[in-house]
């Protein structure tokens, strides 16, 4: 398995080539020395009692339970939230399996020590360390001195080494880590995920030591101007020296060629001893190159204080709302994709280091998406490593990015949680990620009504981005004039809230027919756009077993004795059928299932479709149906009824629904086919034509034969683009 991150010998490399490049002027310029690779791992009970020994090795980024030799009990943590879905709620599990507190665990530990040494290849003045994401709290030693703490388990933690470091020998680092939600305070948001059974921990992202003069670049915010051809640059700057005056400047070239571009901007900038500035500065991008899904173009920009420097990379693009579309550089785009559940995968027993692999997640974030027609996700329940918005960049895939709060649960946590942390961590959450062209998109929560996200938070956070990108918020519902609301639409849920909750008569078992002639959603906020980021309700284990809140649906739609192979064909016939009819609607500026990776274990209430996930094998069923629901043409049958009466002439309706900006013109063919081997049974026809990011309904008759048995009435539209023709399938049956 090949990972994305360098190994210890690369590492040694790096630095070494990195000082012998800055050897003219080396103190004016920042060197970084990346720490990713293998580290040892020790245990401890109590918070401050550094483990006498470390028996245990692990990578960095990773998770815990891929220690050699493996730790006991590792991950094993239960919270209030899921025993109280599973066990009190719901009886899937016994009742004993309910928990009174937060959370429990039968682990004898509280707290992972990760342990390794590194050197400096030159002396300066400044050392700071960076922790891009660790779960659950982290704390940092350097040399036996305690550097400090981060609370957040999704967001980047810096620490300032300079104190403690060794410049001219070995640097003992040591980062503590909780080994469970219970390890941090109450008040400390660790993910309100009711779902989810285990809690793994991990220094799930990377590490590095940064290196630099007194006069220290915190952070660095590019805010494209695609109207006016320019971007604005915020530079956030620390003076830790004498006063001064120093020259900022700003440089920006192409990523992939490294052509200069533009001008260089360069100001004069004082700071006082221990002063602390925000520069804004506008540089010019002649010529710009628009990001996009079609053309992902990406720019560097290299911002230099004479006393450190910082590259960034950024994507001319701007994406807002207007009423109930999405507006990608003045044009309307349709999003059609998915949401992944990253955190939930942590805690599948063939999650290993895949997360981590460059050809897994090559093949995970491009080449699938590219094969299956999808443009955007939701990152769902807890942030994926730094790297997978670096390839979304590259590849030009929209990213709604979701903070995991999720407080649809007892003991509603947010009660508990300590205000001022969780803006601190919300601000931390922007700051991470403002550069990033593929995030087009904040999402506050999912599924939780809090009023202070909206209220204290979200005004907060929206300022910090120079971009104004739009915000989403759960079920609270839009927060400022232009931004979108998500639903959740689970047509199934019925039967099985019917099975715990309520009676048939108040709460009616959904059939697929019940979307024929549908007048449409009513939108719960007239004028704002309206996001789906989850529908389906058709989950079923990758062994083809139901999970425990979809068996009553495939007991009704199958039969309690049904082969796996028929619970996965109805699942994708079926999340077919509702793809192309939300696309359909045409009143949804996304359409995203749930879930395009998930976990598989023992009590999950939801799945992925993948037949084998270390492979990225799909279930042929899905890829097959969902493979047509997505392509850029949208083709709905708008048919659901089980029987056809022979010897009849019956009307059907076809949408054709374009996501181009091209109009599309070719055939639409309407057949009746048979599934037992008597060929095709009739036949209907017509040329068709769809406007640019429109819509055309289509009737067509078919003369039903006397022949009787199981059929497939099949939709197909044929176009002169390379994903056509686009199928649109109904089974049924000819019969009286």
């Amino acid at each position: 398995m090949r990972s994305f991150r360098s190994t210890a010998r690369q590492v040694a490399v790096c630095i070494f080539l990195v000082a012998m490049t800055f050897s003219v002027d080396l103190h004016a310029q920042r060197i970084t020395i990346p720490l990713d690779g293998t580290w040892s791992i020790g245990e401890s009970t109590g918070p401050d009692a550094i483990p006498i020994s470390f028996t245990h090795t692990g990578p960095v980024p990773g998770l815990t339970h891929s220690a050699v030799p493996r730790f006991p009990d590792v991950d094993e943590y239960h919270t209030h939230e899921w025993g109280y879905t599973f066990a009190k709620l719901y009886h899937v599990v016994p009742a004993s399996e309910f928990v009174e507190g937060l959370g429990s665990t039968v682990q004898k530990r509280n707290y992972f020590w990760y342990m390794r040494t590194f050197t400096t290849p030159v002396r300066m003045q400044r050392a700071r360390l960076v922790v891009n994401k660790a779960q659950f709290g982290t704390a940092v030693w350097l040399n036996g001195k305690k550097i400090g703490e981060h609370m957040g388990s999704f967001t980047a933690g810096h620490f300032d080494l300079t104190s403690a470091i060794n410049w001219t020998g070995e640097n003992r680092l040591l980062i503590r880590i909780g080994a469970h939600p219970g390890a941090v305070p109450d008040w400390v948001m660790t993910g309100g995920d009711g779902e989810k059974e285990f809690w793994t921990p991990g220094i799930y992202d990377s590490v590095s030591v940064l290196l630099s003069g007194d006069l220290v670049i915190d952070s660095v915010q590019v805010a494209p101007r695609i109207q006016s051809s320019e971007i604005l640059v915020e530079t956030e700057l620390t003076n830790y020296g004498h006063a001064r005056t120093i020259n900022l400047t700003q440089r920006v070239k192409a990523w992939k060629s490294g052509a200069m571009v533009g001008k260089d901007v360069s100001e004069q900038v004082s700071l006082a001893a221990g002063e602390h500035k925000f520069v804004r500065q506008t540089v010019s991008i002649p010529n710009e190159k628009l990001w996009s899904p079609d053309n992902p173009f990406l720019y560097v920009l290299n911002t230099s204080s004479e006393s450190d420097s910082i590259t960034t990379r950024f994507g001319m693009r701007e994406l807002h709302f207007e009423g109930s579309k999405a507006i990608l550089n003045g044009k309307v785009i349709y999003w059609r994709g998915a949401s992944i559940t990253l955190h939930r995968f942590f805690t599948d027993p063939n999650s290993g280091q895949l997360p981590w692999d460059d050809a897994w997640v090559h093949k995970f974030l491009v080449e699938i998406p590219k094969k299956m027609h999808w443009n955007a996700f939701r990152l769902c329940i807890g942030p994926p490593p730094q790297h997978w918005l670096d390839v979304a960049d590259e590849d030009g895939i929209l990213l709604e990015y979701e903070y995991p709060v999720w407080d649809d649960r007892e003991p509603f946590r947010h009660k508990l949680w300590n205000k001022n942390e969780v803006l601190t961590e919300y601000k931390e959450f922007v700051r991470d990620n403002w550069n990033h062209p593929s995030v087009v998109l904040w999402d506050a929560s999912n599924e939780t009504r809090w009023p202070f996200l909206g209220n204290k938070v979200i005004p907060v956070v929206r300022k910090m981005d120079l971009s104004n990108r739009p915000w989403e918020n759960g079920y609270n519902g839009p927060q400022g004039p232009n931004d979108p609301y998500e639903i959740h639409p689970y047509k199934f849920k019925g039967y099985f809230f019917q099975k715990y909750w309520t009676s048939p008569k108040s709460h009616p078992l959904f059939e697929m027919s019940d979307l024929e002639n549908r007048p449409g959603y009513k939108a719960q906020f007239p004028g704002h756009a309206i996001i789906i980021n989850e529908y389906d309700w058709l989950w079923l284990h990758r062994d083809g077993r139901p999970t425990v809140i979809t068996k009553p649906i495939y007991d009704h739609l199958v039969g309690p004795n049904a082969t796996s192979d028929e619970r996965f064909f109805q699942d994708a016939y079926l999340l077919a059928g509702l793809t192309e009819h939300w696309r359909a609607t045409r009143q949804f500026a996304a359409v995203m299932y749930l879930a395009y990776l998930d976990a598989d274990g023992p009590h999950t209430f939801t799945d992925d479709n993948f037949r084998n996930v270390q492979t990225l094998e799909f279930q042929p069923y899905f890829e097959d149906y969902m493979g047509q629901a997505f392509k850029p043409l949208g083709v709905n049958l708008d048919f659901w009824q089980p029987k056809l009466q022979p010897d009849s002439r019956h009307r059907f309706t076809i949408m054709l629904t374009n996501d181009t900006n091209e109009a599309l013109t070719g055939k639409l063919t309407l057949t009746l086919e048979s599934r037992t081997n008597r060929g095709k049974l009739a036949h209907a026809e017509t040329s068709f034509v769809v406007p640019a990011l429109g819509q055309h309904k289509y009737e067509l008759d078919l003369a039903i034969p006397t022949t009787q048995g199981a059929s497939e009435l099949k939709a197909s539209a044929t176009c002169d683009r390379s994903w056509c023709p686009v199928v649109s399938r109904r089974r049924v049956t000819v019969a009286p």
